[in-house]
């Protein structure tokens, strides 16, 4: 039918309500599944009696600020980037192009498709427009932003418009149907009731689909600054949980486990914060000292599509500081029977640590000391094992453990092996991991393990996982939509792959994560955190993660694993404190000692992956093997099954190539456990419940002894007053590093400070990753008598080796096949 304008449209009938969201308690919008191009508005109504204030179309560019593509009612469409989302583009004065699958992607190649400045709704703006008829085809066509450069600018993965291509590149698309008429916003009469579920449908047809009316940004801002949890102060106890669409909280309580079916129990009440932006906060004080207790609360709210509301089931307090199982209840504890953790240690500086990454089960399992089967697996035994005279770690001299995590975790029993990567409380140490959960020993024996490795000189990092939680998800209980990513129909997100993905930029989600790390900074002294998946964290939160914990502990470390399935962020990190997992490192070196690689990779992992990855020489965390995937071994072995448990010579010169490469390299170097004893998972490549093959088999230390021994050696030099060289704490200077290339290859010379910027001597490193001996040419200028070998592919040489040969460094200097060699000058 055609309105009074001779313009086309359909029938609310024939027309759907794509979704419909509130940008406060009193205003929202409603974006329809076509456009809406008749003059008269569509009869849209509220469900439950809510009516209206007002109803009116949204501008037609406000489409486009999320699009960043809109169409106007004259048949023009826009395409445009907000200058103030762009500074990059200010800063640069780069010239942009529009490319998709209209210009064969090629809009570099003609000034026809470059953006031109211009103001959009007052605002500064690149702007690109034409006739939309072009445009408007099916399939829909796709596109995207790209500089005079060549850089393709990002597109949001929340963009209503973008969709992933068969190789998982993000673009824009432009739908014919949804061009910017299909979008109205309204006013209400009255502020809705968060904790009841609405809803917006046609109000000419009785039999209409409704779509649920979703809080908007504005409920992910919502927050207190009352803190949370269980508290005791004196003779009362204060418990206090977020949920802010909760219609009601009940808080169950009982001194005795046998009592779980018979609870105390005491609603809780919404309170009315001074300091709160809602009436989020449910409390209820108790005029009893309840230490020890144990408890749990029941919630209930809407039941749309948004929720999991079930008053049936036992929530387990975000904010409980010890837990009996994975399924609760919580443990009241008194502060002042916590304590602190240990304050005595000085955390290295981040250019001297040198990490292994570690499983708590693992390290201990089959350790070399008297242990019963329940202290093999968890803090009691691995405290007993760090203190023994031959823990392992020591003797290998790292002066950092990277434990995988250590939080309350889904394991349905304490003898469940588990990797620990599906949390199920932030606060709480693994009840698995403790020799009696129901009286919260854990506490005490996580805060003794950690104080054990500090007096053995290892600072402790945890690796903890604020992007998803393990089953029951009890967050969810509180509010899935608050506390978790989701659609407009409901649907999790999972970029975690874990089923579901914490919504970590909610405020209170993020007071969470932050409060959860101050909380093990300071109650069990820990010096820092791995982030699991931190790209669902997101930058902007682990910023506030780093200034909220910067002012507690300055020197506190910080490392992300800066990607998920989602997409990579360590880009966007190189102007924070934050270092990186180096994944490219991993795949290069893993490359490189079988023959493969470039000079320029070569160059660029040694040096520290500057400037992009790592703009500070420790932003970068090298590594080649971690508790993910195949061992080291696994990955480059010889052996045809691709199983390393026996590897071959070459195999084990590689490995060594490997350490020399690693531990030569600028950046924070780590290890996986075992690596350096050849550690195998017989070729398995995901082993995260497999208990048996994940502990660690200390006898191939003695397979194994020059190897384990190297890897010791190569920690103790780069630690030592020599290895400083490689120890950089600001980026050296451009001709800090010479390198010299054999003829044809990537098996290289390089000299460490060739400039002198770092004083008196030099290190000179020589590789060769080939299967045949090399010749590389270094000129007069270096050949020196001054040049003494400290190490070779087969070992360090000590001071008293007088029968060793050591090889000096000629003009041209020979490096045999899958061979290196490390020597030091004292003045240049």
């Amino acid at each position: 039918m055609a309105n009074d304008e001779g313009l086309l449209f359909m029938s609310s009938r024939a027309k759907k309500i794509a979704r419909a969201w509130l940008e406060s308690p009193t205003r929202g919008v409603i974006e329809l599944t076509h456009d809406w191009r008749a003059r008269h508005l569509p009869p849209l109504a509220l469900s439950a009696g809510a009516r209206f204030g007002t109803l009116q179309r949204v501008p037609d560019y406000t489409f486009g600020c999320e699009s960043t593509y809109f169409e106007n009612r004259k048949g023009a469409i826009w395409f445009f980037l907000r200058l103030d989302e762009h500074p990059d583009l200010v800063a640069s004065g780069e010239r942009v192009y529009l490319a998709g699958d209209f210009n064969g992607w090629e809009g570099m190649a003609n000034d026809e498709w470059v953006l031109r400045a211009a103001s959009m709704d007052g605002s500064p703006a690149l702007v690109w427009s034409g006739k939309a008829d072009r445009f408007n085809t099916y399939p829909h066509q796709r596109f995207k932003f790209v500089t005079e450069a060549g850089r393709w600018l990002q597109v949001p993965p929340s963009a209503p418009n973008a969709v992933r291509d068969e190789l998982g590149n993000i673009n824009y698309s432009i739908d014919p149907e949804r061009t910017g008429q299909h979008l109205f916003k309204f006013d209400l009469a009255e502020p809705l009731d968060l904790s009841k579920s609405w809803s917006v449908q046609w109000s000419d047809a009785q039999d209409a689909e409704s779509v649920p009316l979703k809080p908007g940004e504005f409920f992910y801002r919502l927050k207190t600054d009352l803190p949370m949890g269980s508290r005791v102060n004196e003779g009362e106890t204060v418990f206090r949980l977020f949920a802010p669409r909760a219609k009601s909280v009940e808080l169950c309580v009982c001194a005795d486990l046998a009592e779980r079916d018979s609870p105390h129990r005491y609603p809780l009440k919404r309170i009315a914060d001074v300091g709160a932006r809602d009436g989020g906060v449910w409390e209820v004080v108790l005029a009893q000292n309840l230490h020890g207790w144990f408890y749990w609360y029941h919630v209930d709210g809407p039941r749309d599509v948004f929720g999991l509301f079930d008053p049936g089931h036992r929530v387990l307090d975000p904010y409980a500081q010890a837990s009996v199982s994975r399924l609760g209840p919580g443990i009241v504890l008194d502060a002042a029977w916590v304590g602190k953790g240990d304050r005595g240690f000085k955390t290295p500086a981040w250019q001297d640590l040198v990490i292994v990454e570690a499983h708590v089960r693992d390290l201990v399992a089959r350790a070399p000391v008297a242990l019963n089967t329940e202290a093999r697996r968890g803090f009691e035994g691995l405290r007993k094992w760090v203190e023994h005279p031959d823990f392992y770690l020591h003797r290998l001299g790292v002066n950092c453990v990277e434990l995988q995590p250590v939080q309350e975790n889904d394991a349905k029993s304490p003898e469940e092996y588990h990797w620990g990567y599906m949390t199920n409380n932030f606060f709480a140490p693994a009840s698995g991991y403790s020799s009696d959960p129901a009286k919260a020993s854990g506490v005490k024996e996580l805060q003794d393990l950690v104080a054990a490795f500090h007096r053995r000189g290892m600072a402790v990092v945890l690796d903890v996982v604020y992007n998803h939680v393990g089953e029951p998800a009890h967050l969810m209980f509180v509010d899935r939509l608050y506390y978790f990513e989701q659609d407009g129909k409901g649907n999790l997100s999972n970029w975690s792959g874990c089923g579901n993905d914490l919504r970590s930029t909610a405020a209170m989600a993020t007071q969470l994560i932050i409060d959860s790390c101050r909380h093990l900074v300071e109650t069990y002294g820990v010096d820092g955190f791995r982030f699991d998946l931190a790209d669902l964290v997101s930058a902007p939160v682990l910023k506030q993660v780093e200034a909220a914990l910067k002012r507690i502990k300055p020197d506190v470390i910080l490392i992300a694993e800066p990607w998920s399935f989602r997409g990579h962020i360590a880009g966007e990190l190189r102007d924070t404190g934050w270092a990186s997992w180096n994944d490219g490192y991993r795949n290069f070196i893993r490359e490189y000692v079988r023959g493969g690689g470039t000079r320029e990779g070569f160059e660029y992992y040694l040096k520290g992956s500057p400037w992009y990855y790592a703009k500070w020489p420790a932003q970068t965390v090298n590594y080649t093997e971690s508790h993910d995937d195949k061992t080291w071994i696994d990955v480059i072995t010889e052996n045809a099954s691709g199983n390393g448990d026996t590897p071959t010579a070459n195999d084990r010169r590689r490995t060594h190539l490997m350490a020399a490469s690693l531990f030569m390299s600028v950046g924070i170097p780590m290890l996986s456990a075992g690596q350096d004893f050849i550690r195998s998972k017989q070729g398995i490549h995901n082993t995260y419940q497999m208990g048996e093959v994940n502990a660690l088999d200390y006898r191939r230390i003695y397979r194994f002894p020059s190897t384990h021994t190297y890897f010791a050696d190569w920690i103790a030099f780069r630690r030592s007053e020599a290895g400083r060289l490689i120890r950089h704490f600001s980026r050296a200077s451009e001709r800090f590093f010479q390198f010299y290339w054999a003829y044809d290859t990537a098996a290289a010379a390089v000299i460490y400070n060739a400039d002198a910027s770092q004083g008196a001597g030099q290190l000179l490193f020589a590789i060769n990753n080939t299967l045949n001996d090399v010749v590389i040419p270094l000129g007069e200028g270096i050949a020196s008598p001054d040049w003494r070998q400290l190490a070779d592919h087969d070992r360090f040489f000590r001071e008293n080796d007088s029968h060793v040969i050591r090889q000096p460094v000629e003009t041209e200097l020979f490096v045999p096949a899958l061979g290196c060699g490390l020597w030091v000058r004292e003045t240049v």
